[in-house]
């Protein structure tokens, strides 16, 4: 409070004195005790009020002890429960949170995870993933610019997510409590089966096996691929001290339409403490039909390898690379991309007249505009010589097909030149161009349909850009090829447009999430942002009917079909106002990945403590850790002064007071009749 204030409040005093005087005392002709106490109620009153007008500022300084945080992270998943040590595990968490030493000296947090993170909840042990990457990650948001240490009671065995090793940041000393018996014990296993998700009938797909030994003496065992009880490929192979890893590439025969579950088996005559992970299910879905699609161009580019690869990651389709005079036939393809199309185009585009094939125009700095204006009428270009830079905004009103924002408006800009581009009926606009924060009315990428004809334009080149920045983004490609994928399926398909479409996959595997999404159009083929979908679900072998509701996006519906059982569904999507329906089917594989396991991940426990200078500790040796944290004088808590300023027209008792001061002054003065 400053000295110009408190004269202020001296003089305020003295003021509301002399007036409660003047009123009671200078004029009274008789004075008695109740004078002095309605003089008394008066100058509180007048006081009160003077001081809500100078509204003084009070500054408070308080003294806080912030404590070092002490995070208890405990791995919350299935394979804790199938190595025994979920009890142990519980045990050791209770210890350490409860421990009074490290509660007086840190503020103790107890953490869960699994395939997510939570806080504060008591562990079941029940999660279908292991995520310590995801931990890591969310406990660098919470604890900033602070140096603690970390307790990790888990078995080590990641299955999801970066390598650990390196997530938690330098600041952060992780102990790990290591849960599961390090004792090697002699155990096969199937490590992972890589196969394609489609082949084609009378083909051969191929399918690469890894499997893995843990032990020290020699064992011969046997490698079967099986399909129901038939086997289809076997193998004797062998096992050692110093070989204890074999990869197999086997080809197996696409001979029926559909999703074709297999089994891949190894087994032996040795006593095994684990033998789930003996056994690994895969499926492959075999199909009759081929997307081929033409790629033509008259320049060399870098878009041509991008839009080749991010097509072909789908086995349904095969791109053929060609210049416009190597194509003398366009009955060979299925969808025809023309990229850059200029004058030697012409001849192709009068052959794709009688063809009538459904065409991806992509346009850039070395198209000729007036042959798209002479061959098409979907678009109409006025283009000048200037050339510009365009960033693309997703149009959330985008209703021909399901896709979802992949992040549009931060992928880099496309080339193409300056001028107006309009678009005529029957184009749906997917995304529009932007010069920098200007939005312009030119679509970068638009669709058609008329009748069985569909068209899609793409105004731009440089989209090879797009795929890497996807790829920087998200650690995968798989974003920008499912973009891709989409514009062909929607070209690939001439079949009429559907107001109810469901987007699933044939199979999943047990423990993942399983999405469904759907869309549903009104009569005008518009996005309906009110229907109500449910999806009701059987197994096909216990005829156990589940109902779930579908839960709205941003342009989509979406149910997770979480903890279903392996075996064969079938589903019926149903919107109740119009009782539009969908069915279809899926398998779910037999495959628990949290109980391949039989003993913790040491050596990457070892790696991480020692990468953050922390320790290693068994169960046994817990209280040895608790006595270091608590006797540790690297974490000191720190004491901060808070100084606080608050108005003194906030203080409401001081409202109280001159309501009080007020009531009270008026009664007295009423009931002495002096009013």
């Amino acid at each position: 409070m400053t000295a110009s204030t408190v004269l202020l409040l001296l003089f305020s005093a003295f003021a509301a004195l002399a007036l409660s005087f003047y009123q009671y005392f200078f004029k009274a002709k008789t004075k008695g005790k109740r004078y002095f106490v309605l003089a008394f109620l008066r100058f509180i009153t007048l006081f009160s009020i003077f001081v809500l007008l100078i509204n003084p500022i009070v500054t408070r300084k308080d003294l806080e002890t912030v404590k070092i945080p002490l995070p208890v992270l405990v791995d919350n998943s299935l394979s804790i429960k199938e190595l025994g040590q979920d009890n142990l595990a519980k045990q050791l968490a209770d210890k350490i949170t409860s421990n009074s030493a490290l509660k007086n000296k840190y503020d103790v947090q107890l953490y869960t995870f699994s395939d997510g993170f939570e806080a504060g909840k008591a562990p079941d042990f029940t999660g279908k993933q292991t995520h310590v990457d995801q931990a890591a990650q969310n406990l660098k948001q919470l604890y900033r610019n602070v140096n603690y240490p970390v307790v990790l009671l888990t078995d080590g065995n990641q299955t999801i997510g970066n390598d650990y090793v390196y997530s938690f940041k330098e600041n952060t000393a992780v102990y790990p409590i290591v849960l599961g018996d390090t004792t090697t014990f002699l155990d096969l296993r199937v490590n992972q089966v890589n196969v394609n998700k489609y082949a084609f009938l009378k083909n051969k797909f191929p399918a690469e096996v890894f499997l893995q030994y843990s032990g020290n003496k020699t064992v011969n065992a046997v490698f079967n691929i099986m399909q129901g009880s038939s086997v289809l490929y076997k193998q004797a192979v062998t096992f050692s001290k110093d070989k204890k890893a074999q990869s197999l590439s086997v080809l197996l025969s696409a001979d029926k339409v559909g999703v074709q579950t297999y089994k891949a088996v190894i087994s032996s005559g040795e006593a095994e403490k684990n033998k789930y992970n003996n056994t690994k299910n895969f499926a492959v879905e075999v199909i009759d039909q081929r997307s081929e699609i033409a790629l033509v161009a008259a320049i060399n580019h870098p878009d041509l390898g991008a839009l080749k690869r991010s097509i072909e990651t789908n086995q349904q389709r095969k791109v053929t690379i060609l210049k416009p005079a190597e194509v003398k036939s366009l009955q060979d393809y299925n969808v025809l991309i023309l990229y850059q199309p200029d004058a030697s185009f012409k001849q192709l585009l009068d052959l794709n007249k009688n063809a009538g094939l459904n065409t991806l125009i992509v346009t850039g700095l070395s198209t000729d505009f007036n042959l798209l204006n002479q061959y098409q009428s979907q678009l109409s270009f006025k283009m000048t010589s200037q050339r510009e830079d365009y960033l693309a905004d997703f149009n959330t009103q985008f209703n021909l097909f399901a896709l979802s924002d992949i992040g549009f408006g931060q992928l880099p800009p496309l080339q193409h030149p300056f001028g107006t581009i309009t678009a005529k009926s029957n184009v749906n606009v997917l995304l529009k161009a932007r010069i920098r924060n200007v939005q312009t009315e030119n679509p970068i990428m638009a669709f058609s349909e008329n009748g069985a004809a569909r068209n899609a334009f793409l105004l731009g080149e440089n989209i090879w850009k797009w795929r890497v920045e996807s790829h920087v983004n998200t650690k995968s490609f798989d974003q920008f090829d499912i973009f891709i994928d989409k514009t062909i399926q929607f070209l690939a398909s001439n079949s009429k447009r559907k107001s109810l479409v469901v987007n699933h996959e044939s199979f999943y595997n047990s423990g993942e999430v399983i999405p469904v999404t759907a869309q549903y159009f009104n009569k005008n083929y518009e996005f309906d942002d009110n229907a109500r979908l449910t999806i009701q679900l059987k197994n096909k072998k216990t005829n156990l009917t589940k109902s779930y509701d579908f839960l709205k996006g941003s342009n989509e519906y979406k149910v997770n079909l979480d903890g279903l059982a392996a075996g064969q569904y079938t589903f019926t999507v149903k919107e109740a106002a119009s009782k539009t329906s969908y069915s279809g089917s899926f398998e779910v594989l037999d495959f628990e990945i949290e109980k391949q396991f039989v003993n913790p991940d040491l050596a990457r426990l070892q790696q991480t403590a020692v990468n953050t200078g922390g320790a290693v500790y068994y169960p046994d040796k817990a209280d040895d850790l608790i006595k270091f944290l608590a006797d540790n004088e690297s974490y000191k808590a720190l004491q901060k002064e808070i100084t606080t300023k608050s108005p003194l027209i906030d203080w409401i008792w001081l409202l109280v007071i001159l309501a009080v001061s007020l009531a009270a002054e008026w009664f007295i003065r009423k009931y002495n009749g002096m009013l």
